[in-house]
This record gives structure tokens, sequence and C-alpha cells, in this order.
């Protein structure tokens, strides 16, 4: 019997911090044991890998591969122009990470025009473009979701997701099993006891959650009851794996940081009506553009329009 062929994987990364591959590697032998079962073709941060072009001016190429991850989001053409080779060249895509899904952080930049970003980071204007390196690349007019530019088979949101999703998701690429489904929000999974009508007024992010911090989380109240602007209504649960939410075991409020819990979701008309649901005043929110920290692509972060 003829043995069977494992399946190429490839990875790349684009707009991104590689949390994404070190949260992989976090999952230990689970990886390993993963990787084993695929060829990895191209993965730009484990091996060396050119960027092929079979002529001046040709389009890029890279591996053909039945599997693609790709971290991070859009914000250069030389980025994009690597993300149209992973489409083309992959049969399977996958957004890994809220950069790639969402937009991640670096889209919070989508709130000014590129020529401010430029001027505010760099010190000069997009006249001066020519200054930045040339492996770094033009700039987009601003940082995109990797759906925005390709068609994407499976979105895993999360910054960066939980190591156990990453290798659960792969493994039933490459075992061609039903995929995992999520669905549920932050408070759904966060075993903290809600009693109804809270705090007023929306507290400062740096106060600290009242009460000892070593009280279980089955007996703290509802963080956002308490006052503190806890995003766990509006994001997608998942971060904890199979217990309770990260920022919740260190008594920090959800920052939103796996993205809208529904499809097509805007955290911030979605966080004002959880807000006005529990009685808080949306006027005390100091910065209602902080809501969309993790999910400022897909048009959600713009810059402001000029007055006449």
């Amino acid at each position: 019997m003829p043995a069977l062929i494992p399946p190429r994987l490839s990875f790349e990364w684009l707009h991104a911090c590689c949390g994404c591959e070190v949260s992989l590697l976090d999952a230990g032998t689970a990886a390993f044991d993963l990787l084993a079962r695929v060829e990895v073709v191209h993965f730009p941060l484990l091996m060396d890998h050119k960027y092929g072009r079979a002529e001046a001016g040709a389009a890029l190429s890279l591996p053909e591969a039945e599997i693609g991850v790709v971290s991070g989001g859009v914000a250069t053409r030389r980025q994009l122009e690597i993300l149209e080779a992973m489409r083309a060249s992959c049969q399977i895509l996958v957004a890994l990470g809220t950069c790639a899904t969402h937009g991640g952080i670096p889209a919070m930049r989508n709130q000014w025009t590129t020529r401010e970003t430029l001027q505010t980071v760099y010190a000069f204007g997009t006249e001066e473009a020519a200054l930045i390196p040339a492996e770094i690349g033009e700039p987009l007019d601003r940082v995109y979701s990797v759906d925005e530019k390709v068609r994407v088979d499976v979105l895993v949101p999360g910054c960066p997701p939980a190591a156990e999703a990453i290798v659960e998701l792969l493994g039933a690429l490459v075992e061609k099993r039903a995929l995992p489904t999520a669905g549920k929000s932050v408070c759904e999974t966060c075993p903290c006891w809600r009693g109804g009508k809270g705090w007023p007024t929306v507290l400062r992010f740096l106060k600290n959650v009242p009460g000892d911090p070593d009280t279980p989380l089955e007996e703290t109240r509802c963080l956002l009851e308490q006052g503190l602007l806890c995003l766990g209504p509006v994001t997608a649960g998942g971060c904890g794996g199979k217990g309770a939410p990260l920022c919740l075991r260190a008594r920090v409020p959800c920052r939103g940081c796996y993205g809208p819990v529904r499809p097509g979701g805007n955290p911030l008309l979605d966080m004002l009506g959880a807000l006005a649901s529990n009685g808080i005043d949306h006027r005390s929110l100091i910065d209602r553009k902080s809501l969309l920290r993790f999910s400022g692509a897909h048009g959600l972060l713009r810059p402001p329009r000029k007055r006449a």
C-alpha cells in the first residue's frame, strides 16, 4: 500500500509581531506532532526561502500548498503582493490572529491619514516617502485585514489565538475533519456573577478591581457592573481555551483582542448598547475609538471628515 503524501503547509506573516507563531510553539509537543504530519514548504520565521520571480516585473511566486496560514494585516504594497501570492498558491487560506482577521493593533492608525501617520511616527510626510527603507515598501492608504484583499477560507481571531485552538484547527484541516466552531462571547465563558444594574459611569481603565485579587472569579461580581470597561459582551470568546478568559483570570477587564463576537459586528456601537443596557452613562467614556483598538479594519476606523 503506497505511503500517504503529507499535506503541504505554507506560513507567511505580514504586518505582525510573530505572536501568533509563538503561540503555536507554546503548544509544545502538540505543535511538533502537528508539524511532523505535514510538509512545511514555506515559513519565513523558521526557514530561509526566497520569493521567486520568473522574470523581471513578473508576479511573485510561492510554493504550492494545500494549507496556507497568514498572520498580520496588510499595510504595504509589498505585503499585498505576498498575500496575493499566498492566495494563488494555497488551496485553503487561513487568516491567523486578530491582525489578519480584523486589523489588530496596527489598524489603530486607520483613524489618521497615511501622511499624518508618517509625520507622527517618522516626523516626515509622504513627500519624503523615499526615505522609507525599500524592504518595507510603499504604504497603503490604511491597514487592511486579510479578507478585505483576498478570499479567506478560515478566520482564527486572537491576539494571539490560544495555542490549543491553533493546533486543533490545523489538525482538523490536515485530517479533513469538521472545523471547530465558536460563537460564544467572553461573557458567556466568564464565571463572574451578575447582579443586575451596576455602577452608573465608566471608570478609568487603570482603576483596579475592588477586593482581594485572590478571590475566586466565581465570587467576583461582573467587572462591567463594577464600572470597569470590560468588552466581554461584544468580544468573541476563546482566549482562555476551555477555561476562564485570560484577562479575567488576571482581574483585568476584557480589551477585545478576539474581535467582534458576531461576523461583521461593530464593537463600538455594540458596546455602547451594552453600556446602556447596564445603566451605565456612555458619556462617561473618555475615548470611544478605543473600543476599536483591535478591530479597526473593514472601514470601522477612519480619519474624521474635514468640515467645509
